[in-house]
């Protein structure tokens, strides 16, 4: 009966989500890689673009402009002023201003009032390793936000394995030190910290990829429990981009409809991950041709042509808890 299945859909909580990250014309990084993935899922979404580029800085050129912290208070005004300023989630990415970081701060906490289930997720963007040396590629001023004032109001964090060192001070060299480092992130406030790439030996070889998840519920009485999660996944040889801001919106999503699963939320962000790779290195690569290396345009996301694994990833990649 139509009017039953319409009554049912209304009656599921509407589920917000305010995305602040950056925004390119042509391909997907920052929200155009959280956006179309979370609607898809089923949320709404609602982006302040924190800058507006022809495309990724990937590319030979680029072009655009940069949101400043006074007009994203401004933007953040008008929601408030019309009183549309309650959400279930805030999203958050690369940014490269610290004034600008420091008021998404003040948005977050402001939006924790109105509503104090809200939960933050934080992608803490600083920088990455190549050949074993890690190197930030924002300015060295916002460490210090991102550890004081970002992580201790996030809920969820997604850092790289050099991003968790630089926030904790510590060096991973085994998959320990990861599990204590987490420890140190959740101490400092998330209680979901996932290390997203790291460069640990992968039990299942060298040809795979490890990511560490861990979760922390207080119970009813206030006791603690941690879930501790190793996925590894299949390495793609190519140099994406947007692949990190893709990762925290389906962390997102699938947290969300699996609250006390974190290994099944887990298993499906990654199976979803390795879809959508996989079928835009094999299409990257026809389009390259024979013996050619596929070009920054080539190699971005198939994220349109990927709806259906978004939307229910076959789980290809299996988590073992720790």
């Amino acid at each position: 009966r139509p009017g039953r299945a319409a009554a049912a859909a209304a009656m599921e909580p509407e589920c917000r989500v305010l995305s602040i990250q950056s925004h390119v014309v042509r391909g997907y990084v920052g929200n155009k890689a959280a956006t179309f993935p979370l609607q898809v899922l089923g949320f709404e979404v609602d982006t302040v673009n924190s800058v507006q580029f022809s495309n990724h800085t990937g590319y030979a050129h680029w072009k655009g402009q940069v949101l400043n912290s006074d007009e994203l208070h401004e933007l953040y005004e008008g929601l408030k002023l019309n009183k549309v300023n309650r959400y279930d989630y805030v999203l958050t990415g690369y940014t490269r201003d610290t004034s600008f970081l420091a008021m998404v701060v003040d948005i977050v906490q402001e939006l924790k009032q109105q509503n104090s289930n809200l939960v933050y997720v934080c992608d803490p963007v600083m920088g990455d390793k190549w050949n074993g040396e890690g190197s930030m590629y924002v300015p060295k001023d916002l460490l210090p936000v991102y550890r004081d004032k970002v992580v201790p109001v996030a809920d969820i964090i997604t850092p790289n394995q050099f991003e968790a060192e630089l926030l904790t001070g510590r060096k991973i060299y085994t998959e320990k030190d990861a599990l204590e480092v987490m420890d140190m992130l959740h101490a400092m406030g998330p209680e979901t910290v996932v290390i997203t790439s790291s460069d640990l030996q992968a039990p299942l070889g060298n040809d795979y990829l490890i990511a560490l998840g861990s979760h922390r519920k207080t119970k009813a009485d206030g006791t603690r429990i941690t879930q501790r999660i190793r996925v590894e996944s299949p390495k793609v040889d190519a140099v994406f981009v947007g692949t990190g801001d893709l990762f925290a919106a389906m962390l997102l999503a699938w947290t969300h409809k699996h609250p006390n699963n974190f290994k099944v939320a887990c298993e499906k962000t990654v199976s979803a991950m390795q879809h959508v790779l996989q079928r835009t290195i094999k299409s990257a690569k026809a389009q390259a041709g024979e013996g050619n290396k596929p070009n920054s345009a080539q190699l971005e996301l198939r994220m349109v042509q990927s709806k259906k694994d978004i939307e229910n990833p076959e789980i290809i990649v299996k988590a073992t808890v720790l």
